[in-house]
């Protein structure tokens, strides 16, 4: 996985929290609120209703960006659950050695 530092988010982008209860999970880019926070969600445990608000400093961007994610989101604002969920195995298909989080590996 490429880790692309000081980068944009986009809309559709792969992130992995760092910080908080949800620490070293992966979620998308749901909705940009400013230059320093974002809104995520996974579409299992988080879904794209109740997306989480995170600061831009408590994630690891890759250069992963979903163009289903992205384009769903820019026409017409939603995107739903199952193609966050397919957007993150896709993800985890194209880098091996990453794993999805603690939460969906014990449960």
């Amino acid at each position: 996985m490429r880790v692309v530092s000081n980068a944009e988010p986009k809309l559709g982008q792969v992130v992995k929290t760092l910080r908080g209860r949800d620490q070293e999970n992966f979620a998308v880019i749901v909705g940009i609120i400013d230059e320093r926070f974002v809104l995520i969600a996974d579409g299992d445990k988080r879904k794209f209703d109740q997306p989480k608000k995170k600061n831009v400093l408590h994630l690891e961007f890759t250069d992963f960006v979903s163009s289903e994610v992205a384009s769903s989101l820019q026409e017409t604002g939603r995107v739903t659950n199952g193609k966050l969920r397919f957007a993150l195995l896709k993800f985890l298909e194209s880098n091996p050695t990453e794993d999805i989080g603690k939460e969906t590996r014990n449960g």
